[in-house]
């Protein structure tokens, strides 16, 4: 049986039971709460290795619990520890209205020092989707000698505005179309979201279903967009080129917040052999995480773990 314990730097989260995932709250200092998902190594012996996960936008946990869950069957060695964006989960009360993206950035970093702090010199592994992968890389610019392996799932790292979602749906993120936006959201409660997205399975239907009705959380989700837009340029090639050792990238196909600037990341990332495309979606974690996972666990085996052979 696995030991549930929850690492110091985690809370249980109110009404939670001790289940797998463990659902916790990372507790910033000046930031406020982040609701976090656990999963301890197996038979809750030390882990061989740390995978602290990064979300996109949304950065709702629960649409990546498959995902996660399916990383840690493969590699029960490893804990897992996935990190929401601060303001994007419409359960938890938060310190202030709006979190940019630098606070966002703040807040995984935060995350990987308490995990140094409470592991010692475990293998620290970054796993990020979408815009994640982007603060993934500011977490790795500020905390290099922490990082044994980061993960980039579809990654969205250069000029998101210039790609053709970006192009499509800017207007959306700007001022006062996040406000409006939000609001609105509440005419979306009598749908049937089942009957729109007869594809996606019911937790992902919950997820959605628990961020349209939280106007507060589209708002953040939204405006942290239009930073995404506004900071997210040009791309930061030496960065890729000097942690290029550590780096994999999973691109997908027909990808909208990417498309052409594949070209550009590969152009920058030398070794090629370390980046993949497979027949996904960008949004992954709806129905294709386990084909993600075991991608991703053999990457992990490049570390020795023990299910990532």
């Amino acid at each position: 049986m696995e030991d549930d314990h929850l690492p110091p730097f985690l809370t249980p989260l109110a009404h939670s039971t001790a289940s797998r995932p463990r659902q916790a709250v990372f507790n910033h200092p000046s930031l406020g709460p982040a609701h976090s998902l656990w999963w301890n190594s197996q038979n809750g012996m030390p882990p061989e290795a740390v995978l602290v996960f990064i979300p996109g936008n949304p950065g709702i946990l629960d649409f990546y619990t498959a995902y996660l869950t399916c990383l840690h069957q493969q590699n029960p060695n490893m804990a897992i520890f996935g990190h929401a964006h601060l303001a994007h989960t419409p359960t938890l009360a938060h310190l202030r209205r709006e979190y940019g993206l630098r606070a966002q950035v703040q807040s995984a970093i935060e995350a990987i020092d308490a995990v140094r702090n409470a592991f010692g010199k475990v293998k620290i592994v970054l796993s990020s989707h979408s815009v994640g992968s982007w603060i993934a890389l500011q977490v790795l610019k500020a905390r290099p000698t922490d990082v044994a392996q980061a993960l980039l799932l579809c990654p969205t790292v250069t000029h998101i505005a210039d790609t053709p979602n970006g192009r499509r749906l800017s207007w959306v993120f700007r001022s006062p179309f996040p406000w409006i936006t939000s609001w609105l959201s509440y005419l979306t409660r009598p749908l049937c979201l089942s009957m729109l997205f007869p594809h996606w399975p019911v937790p992902q239907i919950s997820a959605l279903r628990s961020l349209l009705n939280s106007p507060p959380t589209v708002f953040a989700c939204l405006t942290m967009a239009h930073e995404e837009m506004e900071i997210i340029r040009e791309l930061d090639a030496s960065l890729l080129d000097e942690h290029k050792h550590l780096l994999y990238i999973y691109f997908a196909t027909d990808d909208g917040w990417v498309a052409h600037h594949k070209a550009t990341i590969l152009r920058a990332f030398v070794e090629e052999e370390r980046a993949v495309q497979g027949s996904v979606p960008h949004a992954f974690s709806i129905n294709h995480s386990e084909q993600v996972a075991s991608q991703c666990s053999l990457w992990l085996g490049a570390l020795g773990l023990g299910g990532g052979q």
